[in-house]
């Protein structure tokens, strides 16, 4: 990706020298991320962490100096600069349609940190919380991608964030408000339909992100392939199946990974958010 030499967004939230529960337990094994299928990964409910904002006296944090390595510098500059792009995207989709894009806040943590949905830990990787309206993620997720899931690359991290991106564009549309509505009154395999619906269309949203950044030049070759793997790697099937040797399909909460790649690939060859209405589909 072409991005050292971008702007990046000045929504930026560094957390990284507060302790906010220690930096222990940022590695996320291939359990842990089973674990997290039944709540969310990547996504918005984190087992009723992220959703709906839970009430009382955020937890207290103490500054502590933390030294970022090499890596870390990198990927906070790559974060910024995507977070960038996308609010070009969907700022000038929100202008287009007589409405005004709230840009979100990105928050870099370590650890674990409080949020408007709970206590958020870097062993959930990267999640949206439609309560404070941020992003938050732990740096060291790059390396999870990397070494455990078999996504690697500057393009398979920038999928990432513009699919929690994604979630935002959801809440300010007030999708997500119907589809947390909707799974309350429905039985649980039915309320993990509907979050496997939400989530293909989050990556729908990454992938007409995408359209708009090939265009503008910030992809190179293989970039495209790199999200496409990134996507496949994170799909319930695959996630299941390396943990425990086969997949349960009814507690799918974020779809397979042929699904997940067939929505970002229709967002980014058709840069067209109505293409990504996963709702109308069975």
């Amino acid at each position: 990706m072409r991005w050292k030499d971008r702007e990046g967004s000045n929504n930026i939230e560094d957390r990284r020298g507060n302790s906010g529960g220690g930096r222990g337990g940022k590695s996320t094994g291939l359990i842990g991320i089973i674990v997290l299928l039944v709540g969310a990964y990547y996504g918005v409910d984190l087992s009723g962490l992220v959703g709906t904002p839970q009430l009382g006296a955020p937890q207290t944090q103490q500054s502590t100096p933390v030294k970022q390595s090499a890596q870390e510098q990198e990927l906070a500059k790559l974060s910024s600069v995507v977070l960038r792009e996308t609010e070009k995207v969907w700022g000038a989709y929100f202008q287009k349609m007589g409405a005004t894009y709230k840009n979100p806040t990105l928050v870099l943590y370590s650890g674990a940190t409080s949020t408007a949905c709970g206590t958020g830990k870097a062993s959930a990787g990267p999640f949206y919380c439609p309560g404070d309206n941020k992003l938050y993620i732990d740096l060291s997720f790059y390396d999870t991608m990397k070494n455990q899931l078999g996504a690697e690359g500057d393009a398979a991290f920038a999928y990432v964030l513009a699919h929690e991106v994604g979630h935002h564009v959801q809440t300010l549309m007030g999708t997500i408000q119907k589809v947390h509505q909707a799974q309350r009154q429905v039985g649980q395999r039915e309320a993990n339909a509907l979050s496997v619906k939400l989530e293909l269309q989050a990556d729908c949203y990454a992938g007409v992100w995408g359209y708009y950044a090939q265009k503008d030049g910030l992809f190179e070759a293989g970039d495209i392939e790199e999200a496409y793997n990134a996507a496949e790697a994170v799909g319930d099937d695959r996630l299941q199946e390396r943990a425990q040797g086969y997949s349960v399909p009814h507690t799918h909460t974020h779809g397979t990974s042929a699904n997940r790649k067939a929505w970002l690939q229709r967002g980014l060859q058709t840069g067209d958010i109505n293409q990504c209405n996963t709702f109308a589909t069975s």
